[in-house]
């Protein structure tokens, strides 16, 4: 589970990503799902569009990526998702520490 903190750090590093993940007429495929799940093993951090002839929303898709994947939604806005899954074999990203409560 992602804090805030790890959100926005997050948010800021996919604002200069590309999106690679586009979902269309035919909706949530599992060649959609594959690439996904490759993508975010390669790259940890994933944008994605919901085109206007998608019956979904994009926050329906990302949901559903994320059940799938078994990644974080970092945000939706738009049209537009990110989503975000720690590669336990090789990190790239190094999220900000969570504090303690004491």
């Amino acid at each position: 589970m992602l804090t805030s903190k790890q959100r926005a750090y997050l948010r800021g590093l996919a604002a200069s990503e590309d999106t690679i993940i586009h979902v269309g007429k035919g909706d949530l495929s599992e060649n959609v799902i594959i690439q996904a799940k490759e993508a975010l093993k390669a790259r940890e951090l994933v944008k994605g569009k919901v085109l206007e002839n998608s019956t979904l929303t994009p926050h329906e898709v990302c949901d559903m990526l994320c059940a799938q994947c078994k990644a974080d939604g970092v945000q939706v806005i738009g049209s537009k998702f990110v989503l975000y899954k720690r590669n336990e074999l090789d990190p790239k990203i190094v999220l900000p520490k969570t504090e303690k409560k004491k």
